[in-house]
């Protein structure tokens, strides 16, 4: 049989390719790394940019839901007072004790969670501490 000698020179080619190999993987990353960083900053800061936008159309769109919301409770607050001035016109305008005593029980009944019993006196006035006396004070 042959028998192979070991030759000192194999294991130093050995690590001259080893070397060779590292040498070459080392200049590769000192290529590759600082476009990758560059790149890696570019896409970072495209996507803050796009949050940053996406946030100022929310506020956009916020603001004018927000405008609307005023302007249907401004449009509400006119309807009410027109038919307040109806109202008003209706009775020739005046305003009788008696009709002040149907806004009252009529505020009293929108209240549904209070107890408060209506009773009418010599004066037409309500007996207003009958409910107090319900509820402790």
């Amino acid at each position: 049989m042959y028998q192979e000698e070991n030759n000192p020179m194999d294991g130093l080619k050995v690590a001259g390719v080893i070397v060779g190999f590292i040498a070459l993987v080392v200049i590769a990353l000192m290529c590759v790394i600082p476009p990758y960083k560059v790149w890696s900053a570019t896409k970072k800061g495209e996507a803050e940019y796009m949050r940053a936008e996406q946030n100022r159309r929310i506020k956009v769109e916020e603001a004018k839901a927000n405008l609307e919301a005023e302007k249907l409770n401004a449009q509400a607050e006119i309807e009410r007072a027109k038919g307040a001035a109806e109202a008003i016109k209706i009775e020739n305008g005046s305003i009788t004790t008696t009709y002040i005593q149907y806004l009252w029980v009529r505020q009293q009944n929108a209240n549904s969670n209070n107890k408060i019993i209506y009773i009418p006196t010599e004066a037409g006035l309500p007996i207003l501490e009958a409910g107090q006396r319900e509820s402790g004070q």
